[in-house]
């Protein structure tokens, strides 16, 4: 008698996101609530990348466009950032950003990670954190790229203060679509800087390098943590033959 047809439970994805998948599935087995999460194979001709660029929008990330780090490592990065370029994973947890991406149809072709939500349960191509991981969109890039297994992370655009002595909103985006007004006052970061120290405490074999501007803010939170350095633009430039 031939033997039946094994049956696909994941039919019409691909194999990293079936492996995606079936290692969240055996973490919920085993109780584990944040499962890693196998990164996205290289090319075909291309060695694995050991460096990650975690893109925030803070203003001080202006001084490098994003196109030159493309080659020199896996590029993350949040919300808009769509609109001007395309980095390999997008994150984005707002609900109305998440809306105005996928009008676009950019989750068809491009990775963009989000949480779950009723909003956009019809919405086709997103990947989910299961369970969500309820964080912003920044720290939870910063998160993903940590599980990815990187051995240098280069963090650029978390400024956490606002602008004009902390006052007004910080972002490449702002005055625009789903984003405040620069005159707006400044968010609240407490959030933020929590949920990266969380991630640069529970990934202690990641080398974390923080990019600011000259006279940038340095959280105390983020001081004396042994894999975590806050390295100038300039610096940032040299390594990376910007």
């Amino acid at each position: 008698m031939a033997k039946d047809k094994k049956i696909d439970k994941y039919p019409g994805i691909s194999k990293e996101e079936k492996a995606r998948l079936k290692a969240i599935k055996r973490a919920k087995k085993a109780g584990i609530s944040n499962p890693v999460i196998p990164p996205i194979k290289s090319k075909p001709g291309e060695k694995p990348a050991t460096v990650g660029f975690v893109l925030g929008n803070g203003t001080s990330r202006a001084f490098v466009d994003p196109v030159e780090l493309k080659g020199k490592g896996k590029i993350y990065g949040c919300n808009a950032l769509y609109r001007t370029f395309t980095p390999d994973y997008l994150i984005a947890v707002d609900t109305r950003m998440v809306i105005e991406i996928s009008r676009t149809g950019y989750q068809i072709d491009n990775e963009l990670w989000t949480n779950p939500n009723r909003s956009y349960r019809n919405i086709q191509g997103l990947k989910l954190f299961e369970p969500s991981k309820g964080w912003s969109s920044g720290p939870t890039a910063l998160w993903l790229a940590s599980q990815h297994g990187y051995k240098e992370i280069y963090i650029l655009g978390f400024d956490y203060k606002g602008k004009g002595d902390g006052r007004y909103f910080n972002n490449l985006f702002a005055d625009t679509t789903n984003y405040k007004k620069s005159s707006d006052r400044a968010t609240f970061y407490g959030n933020w800087l929590k949920q990266t120290t969380i991630t640069v405490k529970e990934h202690p074999n990641v080398k974390y390098y923080r990019v600011m501007e000259e006279g940038g803010f340095i959280p105390k939170e983020l001081t004396g943590l042994p894999n975590i350095e806050h390295i100038s633009q300039e610096k940032f430039k040299k390594i990376h033959n910007l």
